[in-house]
C-alpha cells in the first residue's frame, strides 16, 4: 500500500492530544492548520463519534466554540464543514471549559464538542480541542482521528498535496448547523457552584466583595457581567476583558510576568478583596491576594488544598512533578491529605487522578503547576473558572467569619529559592540522547555521596541535597515535546541554588550536546 500523501501535514499539527499549527503565516513559520485541514479533521471527529457511540452521524450533536483569536471564524467554518453530516451547534465565543460542559450539562447533552483554541499561545497560532462526555481526547484517540482524517483528503483532496491547506475539497454533508447559548447555561452552573462553596441560598452571596478579574483580551470576559456582579460582587477595576485576538495588552498566560504584575496591579489599585486572572481560553486561572500577593503555582495549590481537606479529608492530591517540598509538607502534615507528585503534562496528571479513583483511591483534586486544575466533581474537567468559583465562594463563606483567604495558607513555607535551566539538546535524535542523558546523571548520583535520590519519582531524575552547604533539590527530565533538557531547582537557604548549578556544571560540560 503506498504511502499518504497528506498523512504528513496532519501529524504536524498534533501536539499531545490537541491539534495546534499556525493558522496565521509569518516569516518564521508556515501556515499548517487552514479552514480546509479543520475541515478533515472534524469529518474524521464525526466519524470517531459515530463509531465510539454506536450511533449514526445523522443523529450526533456536536457543539463548536472558539476563543478570541483572529482566525476563529475561519477555523471554525472548516469545522462546521466537516460536522456538517451530523447536527453541528455554533456555540460563538466561549471558553474550553464551557465546551467540555456542553457534553455532560442539561439542557446542551451533546454526543461531542470541538474547541478553537491554542490557549496561550502568539497570535497567529489556533489549534482544536475535542470532548466527549468521558473528557478530552487521549493523545492516541487523537492520533486515530488524524491518521483518519489524512485517509479522508486521500480520498477528496487535489491531487497535488501542496493545495491541502487551501482548497476547500471536502464535500458538505446534510447535517443542519444552529446557534446555540451555551454561555448562559455553563453560566448558571457556575453561580451555582459558587453559591454552594459560599454556603449561602441568597440570591447576591458576594454582596459586600470586590472581585477584580483580568481577562487578557481572551474569551473569558463573561465571567465578570454573566456571574461574578449578577450574584452581587463589584468588579470596578477590572480588565482587559473585550475579546482581542492581537492580545494588545499582555499575553493571556497566568504564568507570563508581565500577565501577573498587571493584575496585581489592578487589584491593589482598585483596593480589591481579590484578583483573578485567566488565560485566553479560560481553561486556567490563577488569583491575587488583596495585597498583591500572587497565588498560583504552589500556593493555588495549597489553596485548593485546605478546600478539599475540609470536603474530603485525607484524600489523595496529584501534582506534576516540579512541586516544592515545602507544599508537600503542608498537603500532608497540615492539611492531613495524601501528596503525589507524577509527571509534567496537565492531561497525565488528570488522568492519573482519574486512575486513582477507578483503583478505589480517592482523588478529589488533579493540578499542574501550570494552573491547570481539575476536581472529581466537576468530572475531572480543568476549568479555570471553576478553581476561581471554589475560591470565591469560600472568600463569600469565611468573610462573614471575620478570616481571610491567606489566613488558610499562613503555615505554609516557600523555598528561599527557586529557578529554571532549559538546556537545549543538539543531536538528532534529541529523545535518545535525553533519555542517555538521565541514565548518566542516575549513574552520578550513585556515585556522588550528596545526591540522594527521591523516590518514588515518576519523571526523570528528583534529587534531593541536605549537607553543610545546601538544602533542597533538584528535579532533572526530559521535555514532553521539545528537544529540551528541563532542570528544577530549589533551594531551603538563601545562595542554595548557586550551590546546586555548580555541582551539576561539570556533568553537564561533559555532554558535549547539551547548550
Amino acid at each position: 500500500m503506498s504511502e499518504n500523501r497528506f498523512k504528513h501535514y496532519f501529524q504536524k499539527v498534533q501536539n499531545g492530544n490537541d491539534v495546534r499549527g499556525s493558522a496565521i503565516a509569518t516569516e518564521k513559520e508556515p501556515l499548517t492548520i487552514s479552514r480546509p485541514l479543520a475541515a478533515f479533521i472534524a469529518r474524521a471527529f464525526a466519524e470517531y463519534l459515530s463509531d465510539k457511540l454506536q450511533k449514526p452521524a445523522s443523529s450526533l450533536r456536536v457543539g463548536v466554540g472558539h476563543d478570541s483569536r483572529m482566525t476563529a471564524e475561519q477555523i471554525k467554518a472548516g469545522c462546521l464543514q466537516g460536522l456538517s453530516v451530523s447536527r453541528a451547534f455554533d456555540c460563538g465565543l466561549i471558553t474550553t471549559p464551557a465546551m467540555f460542559c456542553s457534553t455532560v450539562l442539561p439542557g446542551s447533552d451533546f454526543d461531542g464538542a470541538v474547541m478553537i483554541t491554542a490557549s496561550h499561545l502568539p497570535f497567529n497560532r489556533n489549534g482544536m480541542k475535542f470532548f466527549t462526555k468521558d473528557g478530552a481526547l487521549s493523545k492516541a484517540e487523537l492520533g486515530r482521528i488524524l491518521e483518519n482524517a489524512a485517509g479522508i483528503a486521500e480520498k477528496y483532496a487535489e491531487e497535488d498535496p501542496e493545495n491541502l491547506l487551501s482548497s476547500d475539497a471536502l464535500p458538505a454533508g446534510q447535517g443542519e448547523v444552529c446557534d446555540f447559548d451555551m454561555k448562559t447555561i455553563y453560566c448558571e452552573h457556575m453561580k451555582e457552584i459558587i453559591r454552594s462553596n459560599a454556603s449561602s441560598a441568597e440570591d447576591k452571596p458576594l454582596s459586600g466583595l470586590h472581585i477584580v478579574v483580568d481577562s487578557g483580551n481572551g474569551a473569558s470576559g463573561f465571567f465578570v457581567s454573566e456571574i461574578l456582579e449578577p450574584l452581587g460582587a463589584d468588579t470596578a477595576g477590572s480588565q482587559f476583558l473585550d475579546p482581542d485576538g492581537t492580545f494588545p495588552n499582555h499575553v493571556p498566560n497566568p504564568e507570563d510576568k508581565a500577565a501577573m504584575e498587571a493584575v496585581q496591579k489592578a487589584t491593589m489599585e482598585a483596593h480589591a478583596d481579590l484578583g483573578v486572572i485567566f488565560d485566553c481560553d479560560g481553561d486556567r486561572a490563577a488569583v491575587v491576594f488583596s495585597d498583591g500577593t500572587p497565588v498560583n503555582r504552589n500556593t493555588l495549590i495549597a489553596l485548593l488544598g485546605v478546600i478539599v481537606a475540609e470536603q474530603s479529608p485525607g484524600s489523595t492530591v496529584v501534582t506534576d512533578s516540579v512541586t516544592s517540598d515545602e507544599l508537600a509538607v503542608f498537603l500532608e502534615k497540615n492539611l492531613g491529605l495524601k501528596h503525589l507528585r507524577f509527571k509534567r503534562g496537565y492531561k497525565n496528571v488528570i488522568d492519573k487522578g482519574i486512575e486513582l479513583n477507578a483503583a478505589g483511591e480517592t482523588c478529589e483534586l488533579a493540578i499542574e503547576t501550570s494552573g491547570h486544575g481539575a476536581f472529581k466533581e466537576n468530572y475531572f474537567s480543568d476549568d479555570g473558572a471553576y478553581i476561581a468559583a471554589k475560591i470565591i465562594g469560600r472568600l463569600a463563606r469565611i468573610r462573614k467569619e471575620g478570616k481571610s483567604l491567606e489566613s488558610l495558607i499562613s503555615e505554609l513555607k516557600q523555598p528561599a529559592e527557586a529557578a529554571e535551566v532549559r538546556l537545549n539538546i543538539t543531536a538528532e535524535d534529541f529523545k535518545a540522547y535525553g533519555q542517555q542523558v538521565l541514565e548518566d546523571f542516575k549513574a552520578l548520583c550513585e556515585k556522588d555521596p550528596r545526591f540522594h535520590v527521591v523516590s518514588p519519582n515518576y519523571e526523570g531524575v528528583r534529587v534531593a541535597f541536605d549537607d553543610e552547604e545546601v538544602r533542597g533539590w533538584l528535579l532533572i527530565r526530559l521535555s514532553l515535546h521539545d528537544p529540551v533538557i528541563p532542570i528544577n531547582l530549589e533551594s531551603r537557604d538563601p545562595g542554595g541554588v548557586a550551590v546546586l548549578k555548580e555541582r551539576i556544571r561539570p556533568f553537564i560540560e561533559a555532554h558535549k550536546e547539551l547548550s
